[in-house]
């Protein structure tokens, strides 16, 4: 893979101010959280990205020999490249659970990001872990992050504390790496173990492109004349094919319109303007990391996140959009993200759930309970293929909480 092509997505998870951000920044020198209000409140609410290389240093022993630099930054070296990947930040606020979700779709791995200088697990802890279990996303990195701002025998509690709470997860057997994000401590070391433990997935560039749209903008500032305006621009990850400039394309679920006294729906239409990889314009882009799609819509669609959840690939590719689903059902034991871990009662007909379907988040209506299987309206349409796993959150007291997931039948 060329360098500029990210080919794999890491996601960022964890509690809320346990450091994402600032690691993010320390592994590849850009700071995701650019929303207005994230910088007044000081947390992530929307999905950030960032694209790094990582490389090694042909002369050095490791960990040293790992780095995001073209030159060593310990003898000179040049480095050689290993790869590019993109870093997936994902908010870690209870409220934002649904943005972590829709985030955990489009991640091949993940480093799980936990604070030295509070006990573990906090809430958020035990239910990004738990979301990545249930989304399908095995290989994890546990990095111990703050670890310059508690002292060693501080640190080393901690240390046995998360040992203690991986047990019987997901990543009871992932490496766990002490860092300090803030000063770029041990970053070498955690390259390392990335390299080692999460693999790039194999994908198929020879099936028809198919994009997760996690995110959609309007690139043009205020002001711009309408003879200057550009298209809406959608981003997220290819996860096969390949997508060229000038391809025509189509994104599901479309838009509703009234026809002849009844609704229909149909998918939008529109041609690839440009397409970003790396910050750098390409001409085609390959399956994995994350890209931008510049389309001929019109702005106002894409904004502020207008068209995220949807899918993109060729015209006549996608299923059909769908109002309501069939559901293989399996609930935890109990439910996490409370400090009272409550048991999961089954779910019940008429009982409001919100799904997590790729990148899309509905909410739907039970219209029949089973005891392995639910059926449910969906407020919102979707494409949904047969085997895709769909994470299943319940209302308790004001926040939606995860209880499991389904499979799509």
């Amino acid at each position: 893979m060329r360098i500029g092509q990210s080919e794999i997505n890491i996601g960022m998870v964890g509690h809320v101010d346990h450091g994402k951000t600032t690691l993010t920044q320390a592994l590849s020198g850009v700071w995701t959280d650019v929303h207005s209000e994230e910088l007044k409140r000081g947390i992530s609410i929307r999905l950030g990205y960032a694209d790094t290389t990582f490389r090694k240093c042909p002369k050095c022993s490791e960990p040293e020999c790992y780095t995001t630099e073209k030159k060593c930054p310990v003898d000179g070296s040049e480095t050689t490249v290993l790869r590019t990947v993109s870093f997936v930040d994902s908010p870690g606020h209870e409220t934002l659970m649904a943005t972590m979700l829709s985030g955990a779709a489009i991640m091949d791995g993940a480093l799980l990001v936990i604070a030295a200088n509070e006990p573990c697990p906090q809430p958020q802890t035990k239910e990004h872990l738990m979301a990545l279990d249930v989304i399908g996303v095995k290989k994890v990195v546990v990095v111990q992050n703050k670890i310059d701002i508690v002292p060693p025998e501080k640190a080393k509690e901690n240390y046995e504390q998360i040992k203690e709470f991986l047990k019987g997860t997901v990543a009871e057997d992932a490496p766990i790496v002490p860092v300090a994000a803030q000063h770029g401590t041990n970053i070498d070391l955690l390259i390392q173990e990335i390299e080692r433990t999460i693999p790039t997935p194999k994908r198929d560039r020879d099936k028809p492109p198919k994009m997760l749209i996690a995110r959609s903008f309007d690139i043009n500032k205020p002001g711009t004349r309408p003879e200057n305006m550009v298209g809406g621009v959608v981003g997220g990850s290819l996860v096969q094919g390949v997508l060229s400039v000038d391809d025509e394309v189509e994104i599901r679920p479309g838009f509703q319109y009234q026809e002849e006294n009844r609704t229909v729906r149909r998918p939008i239409l529109t041609k690839v303007e440009s397409l970003i990889a790396g910050g750098k314009s390409t001409k085609k882009i390959y399956p994995g990391g994350l890209v931008g799609v510049g389309t001929l819509l019109d702005p106002s669609l894409t904004k502020s996140d207008g068209l995220s959840g949807r899918m993109l690939s060729k015209p006549g590719v996608l299923p059909p959009e769908v109002d309501s689903l069939l559901l293989e059902i399996h609930l935890l034991k109990r439910v996490v993200g409370t400090k009272e871990e409550l048991e999961v009662e089954a779910i019940r007909t008429n009982e409001p759930l919100m799904l997590n379907i790729l990148t899309t988040t509905t909410v739907g209506i039970v219209t029949s309970a089973r005891k392995d299987e639910v059926e449910i309206r969906l407020k919102l349409p979707t494409v949904a293929e047969k085997g895709s796993r769909v994470a299943v959150s319940r209302r308790i007291g004001t926040r939606w909480r995860l209880i499991g997931y389904g499979i799509v039948k």
